[in-house]
């Protein structure tokens, strides 16, 4: 479209010096046909402009429908990394090799951290579901909004 534009602009100024001019070369009956050129010519501008415009609505939809998959992957990666957090920092203060830690010694301490690792992960992404972050929030679920 700007190519187009480009091309006919300098048509419409070069008919109208020609129909302005007084030129031997030019005679009043030409001057008429000159005229309904340059008339021609302004609506093929108008209609360029037209385009133009269409133009860069659709390209504004194109980009607003890129930006909003891309605002969907980035929610989802934040979704993963906000839950996989507590996780890999209860599995660093386990992970490390303490003996003065008195849960270590303990039959029940190795079950009990990955219940609550799971109950963190199910807690967070029960959260999300319900914000309508992760899926579909509760068609019922008016409050999700409000939190």
């Amino acid at each position: 479209m700007l190519a187009l534009r480009r091309a006919v602009w300098p048509q419409r100024e070069a008919i109208n010096q020609l129909i302005r001019d007084d030129s031997d070369f030019v005679c009043d009956s030409v001057k008429t046909y000159l005229r309904d050129a340059y008339d021609h010519c302004i609506q093929i501008i108008d209609v360029i402009e037209t385009y133009r415009e269409l133009v860069s609505g659709l390209m504004d939809v194109y980009l607003s429908s890129v930006a909003n998959r891309q605002n969907e992957v980035m929610k989802v990666l934040t979704i993963t990394a906000t839950i996989f957090i507590p996780l890999t920092f209860l599995a660093g203060i386990y992970g490390m090799n303490f003996d003065d830690m008195p849960e270590l010694h303990e039959w029940w301490a190795y079950p009990v951290v990955l219940v609550l690792m799971g109950l963190i992960s199910l807690g967070m992404l029960y959260y999300f579901r319900r914000k309508g972050w992760l899926g579909r929030a509760d068609a019922g679920d008016k409050s999700a909004d409000a939190d």
